[in-house]
């Protein structure tokens, strides 16, 4: 009997995980975990704007659609459609389905911060990062797990470009010309994807030109721009033929300059600091921050001015340049978030809807090393017995502050978990909303928008849905093959919710025969299938 035992060749190490990165590996994969049940669960509940991507993808795998944009607008990238295409190609369209590339991104986010936190700062801070991470309250978990466009994937590119610049400047990189030529592609499909980044591609791109000056001419600048525009390849075709007015720049500036009194600063840093901030962060409910759960607003801009005295004294103090590129990478990040925050509370937005805007702040997660890490390095100093009185205090201070986010952001996640029950029942009324429509021999209807493209989804496009809005008038309908597949049908039916203005009106226009044509009710929805069409619009 012949044993064969492996032979390590010598000068080959095996790779190791030493104690930091075993620890970060497991609650790395206890991060995913919770987020597989969750995808499973359809956790947190689907709606009509991710249905879209949904349809965007079927549409995708059929060879039917080749969509740059989220339909009906002209800034969202569809990405995320592409990458669920195969999937649903192959098992159909389902919400798990759907979800599964988001949960890939995140894992490849979660890792890409590890790698990227320990490069920068240490080892067991690294796994501190990853913990919080692998936490998720509703607001969290919907940004990272919903297929609503941007985010998910925006995030992991930005990481990877800042590695790839801290890799330069180290001069660790054996083919910098693929290094600056995957730099250009990830900014240009981050920049397709969601302008919200553009504040993290410049702290990115600054980061690069200080790292590798030289690598901005000859081949490896050229394949910079090359991959650049290679990514936002799709947004330059949609744009050079997109109509007047319908171009990416002229829809975000319109949407940024909405006509309306313009609130004031005051307003503004209320909403974006003491609101999106803990929001964003997984602090506060969906419903809102009660004042006590808004401590870590204001405390955010304060931990990016120290992370950023930290970052200058080090890059001041280092002797070489290899030791300046931990600070330099530092400052990246508070480059980053210190831009996305200005951006976000110049925005009125910041101040008229806190709440339902708060998603913008999401990418301040790249960031979380470097607010953070003030905190840690007192903490850690604290305990050195050269530390004075306020040091000691100082530290404990500091250590307070991070156990009361683990803290918060562990609550947080408990109470979505906890809630869970109610978001199941109502994606389970949705899908008996679907099968009662079938079964009532109905192929095209009417609803609201957060009714139809989620109905014709969970149909698999069997059934057609047009928008109407509360005066029973053409809402918004994002794919307008839809309304004129209903438009065209001879006896359509409608989808209302009781007691909704929409019901009202019909009821209305039905009068004595309106019970009559009610087939279904599901979840407080009723089904309405007239004798003959009813278009009043018409």
């Amino acid at each position: 009997m012949v044993v064969s035992t492996p032979v390590q060749h010598p000068g080959r190490r095996r790779p190791t995980l030493d104690r930091p990165a075993l620890v970060a590996l497991l609650l790395g994969l206890a991060g995913v975990g919770y987020r597989l049940v969750l995808i499973l669960l359809t956790l947190p509940g689907s709606n009509s704007d991710e249905a879209t991507f949904g349809l965007a993808a079927i549409h995708i795998a059929a060879g039917r659609e080749r969509p740059v944009f989220l339909y009906g607008q002209h800034y969202m990238g569809m990405l995320e459609s592409y990458l669920a295409a195969p999937l649903i190609g192959l098992a159909g369209p389902s919400w798990p389905v759907l979800r599964l590339p988001l949960l890939a991104l995140y894992a490849l986010f979660l890792w890409l911060m590890y790698r990227l936190t320990r490069r920068l700062c240490s080892p067991w801070f690294a796994v501190l990062v990853v913990g919080l991470l692998a936490l998720g309250s509703e607001r969290v978990i919907r940004d990272q797990l919903t297929v609503v466009g941007g985010r998910p994937e925006v995030k992991p590119a930005v990481v990877a470009m800042l590695l790839i610049g801290l890799t330069l400047a180290e001069r660790r990189v054996r083919h910098r010309w693929l290094a600056t030529g995957l730099f250009g592609l990830l900014a240009g499909v981050a920049l397709w994807s969601d302008w919200l980044i553009v504040p993290y591609l410049v702290a990115a791109g600054l980061l690069l030109v200080w790292a590798a000056p030289r690598d901005l001419v000859g081949w490896p600048g050229v394949l910079l721009v090359v991959g650049f525009l290679v990514g936002i390849a799709p947004m330059i075709k949609d744009n050079l033929v997109a109509p007047d007015g319908q171009d990416s720049l002229s829809v975000l500036r319109e949407i940024s300059t909405k006509a309306g009194p313009v609130p004031s600063w005051s307003d503004r840093l209320r909403g974006g600091l003491l609101e999106g901030v803990p929001l964003a962060s997984g602090h506060c409910p969906m419903d809102g921050c009660a004042r006590w759960q808004q401590w870590f607003g204001p405390l955010y801009p304060a931990l990016l001015l120290a992370a950023a005295l930290l970052a200058l004294v080090a890059y001041r103090r280092a002797a070489h340049r290899a030791e300046r590129v931990r600070p330099a990478g530092q400052l990246a990040l508070v480059v980053g978030a210190g831009l996305t925050l200005l951006a976000y509370v110049r925005s009125p937005l910041a101040a008229a809807d806190p709440l339902g805007n708060s998603r913008y702040l999401s990418v301040l997660q790249i960031s979380l090393p470097a607010v953070l890490w003030p905190l840690w390095l007192a903490a850690a100093h604290a305990g050195r017995r050269a530390a004075g009185a306020a040091g000691r205090v100082g530290g404990v201070v500091a250590a307070v502050v991070l156990a009361a986010l683990a803290a918060t952001a562990l609550v947080g996640t408990a109470r979505f978990v906890a809630d869970a029950g109610s978001v199941r029942e109502a994606e389970r009324h949705t899908r008996e909303l679907a099968d009662a429509v079938r079964q009532a021999g109905l192929r095209e209807v009417y609803g609201d928008y957060w009714t139809c493209n989620r109905l014709i989804f969970n149909t698999g496009e069997a059934v057609a849905c047009g928008v109407l809005d509360g005066s029973l008038t053409p809402g918004q309908n994002r794919y307008p093959a839809y309304w004129q597949r209903v438009g065209r049908a001879d006896r359509p039916g409608y989808v209302v919710e009781v007691g909704s203005s929409a019901e009202r009106g019909l009821r209305r226009l039905l009068r004595d025969r309106a019970d009559a044509a009610v087939v279904a009710e599901v979840g407080g929805y009723r089904v309405y299938h007239p004798e003959t069409a009813v278009r009043p619009w018409r």
